[in-house]
């Protein structure tokens, strides 16, 4: 059994299909990611799950969405939350790499108010970071010196870590001295299809080395589709491609991460800890 971690379900139309395609390879559960195509709908993915008993939800404002994080948005947030299948805010956190995103102050304030959102429902968070390293001159100039893992580090200590909840580092792409503070966070890492690029050598690096039982597999869909079907849109299903390069990666068989990471994952949320199969 695979547990898709975080994949946008929103962004399909035919989702009975796609949750075919995906019990067809053993993904029987999914953790579907409410940010919509912004506040507005971050409610979508909720209604998802509570129409499918094997997909649970997020809910949250992403970070280039910051400057809709208003009172009237946030209260929307705090709803969502109290929904019991809705398990994690997410995803949210800091993202300095597109020219049109917001400020910094502008994303340092939505993140600290949904974690705060975070913190009164006793849920778990799903951690969007992406840095200006890679990013275009113009948005280098408008970022930097900053840096978005020095800074949603910071954030973290000060708003969620005394706390003592867990999250996810989605999509984690940092470095192993990023890893280790998100570990000694509390946090969980989860692997996406950019794992298996040839490029990805640091991330590889870090899934090789990471504890056993604080890994996770995620496709990010319909982004990140892994080798070898990149070019082509991503689904759930093919979280099983990630998972069987992160086997290769720690040694062990796929059955082994697919046990680990299940088990990981029902740890982190308990409620989502049962015997399922998708509709």
């Amino acid at each position: 059994m695979l547990i898709d971690s975080h994949c946008h379900l929103d962004d399909y139309e035919n989702i009975p299909a796609i949750l075919a395609n995906a019990k067809a390879v053993g993904v029987q559960q999914l953790l579907a990611i409410g940010i919509g195509n912004g506040p507005a709908d971050m409610h979508v993915a909720l209604d998802i799950a509570n129409a499918h008993p094997d997909v649970f939800a997020t809910a949250g404002i992403h970070p280039q969405e910051a400057h809709q994080a208003t009172p009237e948005n946030l209260a929307k947030l705090a709803t969502l939350a109290q929904d019991p299948r809705c398990i994690a805010i997410g995803e949210i956190g800091l993202d300095y790499y597109h020219l049109d995103n917001p400020d910094i102050p502008t994303q340092h304030a939505a993140f600290v108010a949904q974690l705060k959102i975070a913190v009164a429902a006793h849920k778990p968070i799903t951690i969007h970071c992406r840095t200006s390293e890679l990013a275009i001159p113009a948005a280098k100039a408008k970022y930097e010196p900053a840096d978005a893992w020095v800074d949603l580090l910071a954030l973290l200590a000060e708003h969620w870590i005394p706390h003592q909840l867990p999250g996810i580092m989605h999509c984690f792409s940092g470095n192993e001295a990023q890893a280790a503070s998100s570990l000694a966070a509390g946090f969980y890492l989860s692997f996406a299809g950019n794992l298996t690029y040839p490029r990805s050598t640091t991330i590889q690096t870090v899934a090789r080395t990471a504890p056993a039982n604080r890994i996770l597999v995620e496709t990010d869909a319909p982004f990140l589709t892994p080798i070898p079907l990149r070019g082509q849109p991503n689904e759930p299903a093919n979280v099983a491609h990630t998972a069987r390069f992160l086997a290769d990666l720690r040694g062990i068989s796929p059955e082994a991460v697919a046990e680990l990471t299940t088990n990981n994952f029902h740890q982190l949320f308990p409620s989502t800890r049962r015997e399922t199969s998708l509709p």
